[in-house]
């Protein structure tokens, strides 16, 4: 089978939908039933192509890059306009049997552009799904028409959580959605030795920072349970546009001592990183499911999360859903776990036992049996 796979970002570009991209050619790097053709982008203008295994081939069409974390209007659109002469020109070389599009859009663009070209199939990642992201609300509003024409003309579209099928199907009801979920590196990500101790609480968030993401609530919850005389400290892992103003709150606010906004980390650190926190943390506002929060129960950490998408499928026994999302409730959350040692560790055998159910072998295997039967 050959499969044309596009993607406007891949590591090092990008967050959630790069890293399961990532993950996914891992699993397909040695089947030697496929052969694979990646479109995707890098940090400056050119045009390079590398063998990724045998059968992966991965075309990377450079633009101006910024920041490798947040894409500005201009920066999609020039990808748009650099990658569509190289699509196009990979669809006449070679008889594709589809063509696998990560995001709606700006990529799903691609494929419907393409007239009489392969079925494709699009993987719905979270912010490509209108919603209540802080930044695209207008976007969501100008391109609506579009993503409805991208959607229905798909061959398949695929959520990666029943609750980012809910806001899609919400958006265009007349569409059919399968769900296929992240996985996660269970032997990378595993918990710690025993009797590992601080005497502070280790707090751990993981994202790109954006509004979205809610990270100065966790900043507030953390004051409060500073000022309430609780040990603890919070470590924000992740790098973005609002990396300079939240180092500013911190310090403007004379947090240092117990906040960290640690900027991106190295993926091959961010294992040990897990390992040493104690409880992860989350204020997102919307999420398709978060790749860092199946990282963290497989490091048997137990996960304090405002309600967002994806969190009723990970969230039972091994964490707390925050109702009402404001730094109160999240500080009342934590201080609970906090003040329970036998909940602590009964959340993180039970987070790690999730985690097993997701894995990368078996996103894999769902997405074979979805291209045999588009294909």
């Amino acid at each position: 089978m050959k499969i044309l796979m596009l993607n406007y970002e891949f590591p090092p570009i990008g967050g959630g939908a790069a890293n399961a991209h990532l993950r996914l050619l891992t699993q397909y790097a040695h089947n030697t039933d496929l052969r694979v053709d990646v479109l995707t982008s890098a940090p400056k203008p050119g045009v390079v192509s590398e063998q990724f295994s045998e059968n992966i081939a991965i075309h990377k069409v450079g633009i101006h890059k910024k920041d490798l974390h947040f894409w500005r209007k201009v920066e999609v659109i020039e990808w748009l306009v650099r990658a569509k002469s190289h699509y196009r020109r990979l669809l006449r070389q070679d008889g594709y049997d589809l063509v696998h599009a990560f995001s709606g859009f700006p990529t799903g663009w691609l494929c419907y552009r393409a007239k009489g070209g392969p079925p494709y199939i699009i993987s719905l990642r979270g912010s490509d799904v209108p919603g209540r992201h802080a930044r695209l609300q207008l976007e969501y509003k100008i391109l609506a028409p579009v993503f409805r024409r991208i959607w229905r003309n798909a061959a398949a579209l695929v959520a990666c959580s029943e609750g980012l099928k809910d806001r899609a199907l919400r958006f265009l009801p007349s569409v059919s959605i399968d769900v296929i979920p992240n996985g996660v590196e269970i032997e990378k990500f595993h918990p710690g030795q025993s009797g590992e101790t601080s005497d502070k609480l280790r707090l751990l968030t993981v994202g790109r920072l954006s509004a979205t993401k809610r990270v100065e609530m966790l900043i507030d919850a953390v004051e409060i349970l500073h000022i309430d005389g609780v040990k603890l400290h919070l470590t924000v892992a992740g790098g973005g546009q609002l990396e300079p103003q939240l180092k500013d709150t911190v310090s403007n606010r004379n947090l240092g001592e117990i906040v960290e906004i640690a900027g991106r980390i190295d993926p091959e650190k961010m294992p040990h990183l897990y390992r040493e926190s104690d409880i992860f943390v989350s204020a997102s506002l919307q999420e398709g499911m978060s790749n860092a929060m199946l990282e963290a129960m497989a490091s048997g950490l137990p996960i304090i999360t405002t309600r967002c998408e994806g969190v009723d499928e990970l969230i039972a026994d091994n964490g707390v859903i925050v109702e009402r999302a404001n730094a109160e409730e999240i500080a009342g959350a934590v201080r609970t776990v906090a003040d329970n040692p036998q909940m602590r560790t009964d959340m993180a055998v039970a987070a790690r036992g999730r985690a097993k159910h997701y894995t990368w072998s078996r996103v894999a295997d769902e997405y074979l049996s979805l291209y045999e039967r588009v294909k």
